[in-house]
C-alpha cells in the first residue's frame, strides 16, 4: 500500500530532519517548496502556530501539509517561553542565545525548583479544509549547565523526567525519539491520520 503524502511545512532544517526521522516509513514527506516565503508565527497557542504553517503550505502546494509548532515550559517563570520559545532571547537569536538567556533567568534556582516540560502540537491540514492536531508531552528539568553534543534547541539543558539523567544532547537520536514530545505528537498523528481520512 502507498505512503500517504504530506508536505512538511517546517522551515527549520533540525526540525525538519527530525521530522523526517521520526515519520521514515510511515508517511511521505515532501520538502517545503522554497517559493514559499516565511510564514509569520503570530499566534497566541501552539496550536495556532501550527495551523498557520500547515495551511499556508497547504494553500500554496494544494496538497496535505504536516507541521508542528513547540513549547518549552518552565515552571519556575510560570509557564515561560511557552509560544516565545524560539525566540526567548529576542527576535533573530540563535539556539546558543536561547540557552544562555535561560540559564541566566534560572541563575539560583535550585534543581528542585528547575521542572519544566515540552509540548509539541502535531498538526495536518487537507485542502479541503479539514484538519487534525494532536499533542505531545515530556516533563523534565532544565540542568544547571549544558551538557551534550547532539540535538539542537534547548537539548543541551533538558532532561527529560523519563530518562537515566542524560540531557537530550547526551542521548543518541533513536534515545531522543523515543521519549521526545516531537517523538510522541508525530506517533499519535500517525496513528490518529486513518479515522481522519
Amino acid at each position: 500500500m502507498a505512503l500517504q503524502q504530506f508536505v512538511c511545512a517546517s522551515a527549520n532544517p533540525d526540525k525538519v530532519a527530525e521530522i523526517a526521522s521520526l515519520l521514515d516509513g510511515l508517511v511521505r514527506l515532501l520538502p517545503r517548496p522554497s517559493s514559499v516565503g516565511e510564514v509569520v508565527e503570530d499566534a497566541t497557542t501552539l496550536v495556532g502556530n501550527a495551523r498557520l504553517k500547515a495551511s499556508a503550505i497547504c494553500a500554496a502546494t494544494g496538497q496535505p501539509a504536516i507541521s508542528d509548532d513547540t513549547g518549552l515550559e518552565v515552571d519556575a517563570l510560570d509557564g515561560a517561553p511557552g509560544v516565545h520559545t524560539a525566540y526567548f532571547a529576542g527576535v533573530g537569536c540563535s539556539y546558543a542565545d536561547n540557552r544562555i538567556k535561560m540559564l541566566q533567568v534560572l541563575q539560583g534556582i535550585p534543581a528542585v525548583q528547575r521542572t519544566a516540560r515540552f509540548k509539541t502540537v502535531a498538526m495536518v491540514v487537507w485542502p479541503d479544509g479539514r484538519e487534525l492536531a494532536v499533542e505531545g508531552v515530556c516533563e523534565g528539568s532544565i540542568a544547571e549547565t549544558e551538557r551534550g553534543e547532539r540535538g539542537f534547541g534547548y537539548d543541551s539543558l533538558f532532561i527529560p523526567a523519563d530518562s537515566d539523567g542524560r540531557t537530550f544532547s547526551e542521548m543518541t537520536e533513536a534515545d531522543k525519539n523515543e521519549i521526545s514530545h516531537r517523538g510522541r505528537a508525530l506517533r499519535a498523528l500517525v496513528q490518529a491520520l486513518p479515522l481522519a481520512l
